[in-house]
């Protein structure tokens, strides 16, 4: 039984078909503590909370695969939102031709801008990691202090607010794509459904998902076959810093108001996503679907802890804390023998293949 089903699933994928468990009998324990619980209120909360998680989380996939982490993600996110704010504040005083734009084009062209920033403080920390060699985490503890400071200097000690924009912006995290009775699916999280489908897609079927899998499990025999293992470390920073941008965009159109501490704490978030959801922080193995589910589960843990008992932002970063601890851990232990069964599964499945088909071919002669 276990050899079968272990044919059937690979280890991330029994892994995501645990989360679901757990995620669900979460929502279940909680409808047995909390009054009014399995309402549209408790899932629209749920659905406005983690998408930005959950898109910068499919960006540090990219990383964390080739066995490195981005710690400025949260800067990265504060940097954007604060600047796409700034640009929308100071619009009225922006040549007519701008204000044109904006008024034709504002969302593609605010979602452009803060997408193209996030890239270039990407390819900042991919350059500095693939070429210049320095790790991954001392880069990015860098970069998340120069990021924040730069955020300061651009807030010049002024908060945004949302008077002066334009209602779409305002509107954006409230605005529905569908309704269902009580249940309002948001297009924010539609949005986030669309950033993990496609992250998925580029790890599943596109040449570059599968070398950043091979690098990330042995980045030595990986340059031997002569794969662009810094090239493609360097494009994993730009795509994290790309969705940090897009998620700098969602912040600003969720909260509104933007101060120079936005996105502080926000890489603690995004990193027990990608652990939680199964990605081994040694490279090599996961998922964008796994880390989404990760994301979902904290989400669901937060809204629901804090209705039931009302736990502090401490409190919250202890369970996060935990949570990371706890998916190491379970990373080295049960996924790996996961792992191990598996290929021997596979392998006695090959060798079984094959002796059918010498057998077959004996047969015949």
């Amino acid at each position: 039984m276990r050899d079968a089903i272990a044919r059937r699933l690979r280890p991330t994928q029994i892994r995501e078909l645990i989360l679901i468990l757990v995620i669900v009998g979460l929502i279940v324990f909680f409808a047995t503590q909390v009054d009014n619980y399995l309402t549209g209120r408790t899932f629209n909360r749920i659905t406005t909370t983690f998408p930005i998680v959950a898109v910068v989380a499919v960006g540090q996939v990219l990383v964390v695969l080739t066995r490195n982490i981005d710690l400025s993600v949260g800067s990265q996110v504060g940097l954007v939102a604060l600047t796409l704010g700034t640009i929308m504040r100071d619009l009225g005083n922006a040549p007519g031709f701008i204000q044109d734009a904006f008024e034709l084009f504002g969302p593609i062209l605010l979602v452009g801008v803060g997408v193209l920033l996030g890239a270039a403080m990407g390819a900042i920390n991919g350059a500095i990691v693939a070429y210049g060699r320095v790790p991954a985490i001392i880069t990015t503890l860098a970069t998340l202090a120069i990021y924040r400071v730069v955020t300061i200097e651009v807030a010049e000690a002024r908060s945004i607010t949302t008077r002066g924009f334009p209602d779409w912006l305002v509107d954006f995290a409230g605005t529905n794509a569908v309704e269902i009775g009580d249940f309002d699916i948001r297009l924010i999280f539609v949005l986030t459904l669309v950033v993990v489908a496609l992250g998925q897609l580029v790890l599943r079927y596109l040449p570059y998902g599968r070398r950043l899998y091979a690098i990330g499990s042995n980045p030595d025999a990986a340059r031997t076959a002569g794969l662009p293992v810094k090239r493609d470390v360097f494009w994993a920073f730009v795509g994290c810093g790309a969705l940090a941008g897009l998620a700098g965009f969602m912040f600003l159109a969720r909260f509104g108001n933007i101060t120079v501490i936005a996105g502080q704490g926000l890489e603690l978030e995004v990193v027990a996503a990608v652990v939680v959801g199964g990605v081994n922080i040694f490279g090599g193995s996961g998922s964008m679907i796994g880390a989404f589910l990760g994301a979902v589960l904290i989400a669901v843990l937060e809204q629901s802890l804090t209705r039931w008992i009302g736990i502090s932002d401490f409190m919250r970063d202890f369970l996060l804390g935990v949570l990371i601890l706890a998916a190491v851990a379970s990373d080295k232990v049960v996924l790996g023998r996961l792992q191990e069964a598996w290929i021997r599964a596979r392998r006695r499945e090959e060798a079984a293949e094959r002796a059918t088909r010498d057998g077959g071919g004996t047969d015949g002669q």
